[in-house]
């Protein structure tokens, strides 16, 4: 499987989500998707991503805009991720990294004083034609869900 590019469409994959959903692109064609990666549920900065992703979720729903998030924690922790957070989308379980590999996220990264592979903060946007418009990598929470929206806007 070849990994995304700027201006091409989104490969085709199914991968499990919350609320026992099997996403597949071709199943949102005709919709804007934006795509978050996140290191881990439950942790400061991806809880206050996922909550600025869900206080804006009427803003992305005007634009017709599908939100996918992404970390490599299994169903049953996004499952209460999602409902403490009451986040309005779906939740994938990349556990197998899959996605992962297919967007090219995993990155050396360090935490106090250690090295590791991660999930590196991402997100992508993709058109209603499932072609990918925008990426944001190396991500800082503060105002990004912002720009996601201004971008999608300008779609």
């Amino acid at each position: 499987m070849t990994s995304v590019a700027l201006n091409q469409p989104i490969p085709d994959f199914e991968v499990p989500a919350t609320g026992d959903q099997t996403i597949r692109p071709a199943d949102l064609r005709g919709r804007n998707i934006v795509i978050y990666f996140y290191p881990k549920d439950n942790t400061p900065g991806c809880t206050t991503e996922g909550q600025d992703f869900r206080d804006r979720i009427t803003d992305f729903e005007d634009q017709d805009t599908v939100i996918l998030g992404v970390s490599r924690d299994g169903l049953r922790a996004h499952e209460n991720f999602r409902s403490k957070y009451q986040f309005p989308f779906h939740l994938i379980s990349d556990k197998d990294e899959t996605l992962c590999k297919l967007f090219d996220v995993i990155k050396l990264k360090k935490l106090y004083g250690k090295e590791h592979m991660g999930i590196q903060r991402s997100t992508f946007l993709f058109d209603k034609e499932g072609v990918l418009r925008n990426e944001w990598r190396e991500v800082k929470v503060p105002g990004h869900v912002d720009e996601v929206l201004e971008t999608v806007r300008q779609l």
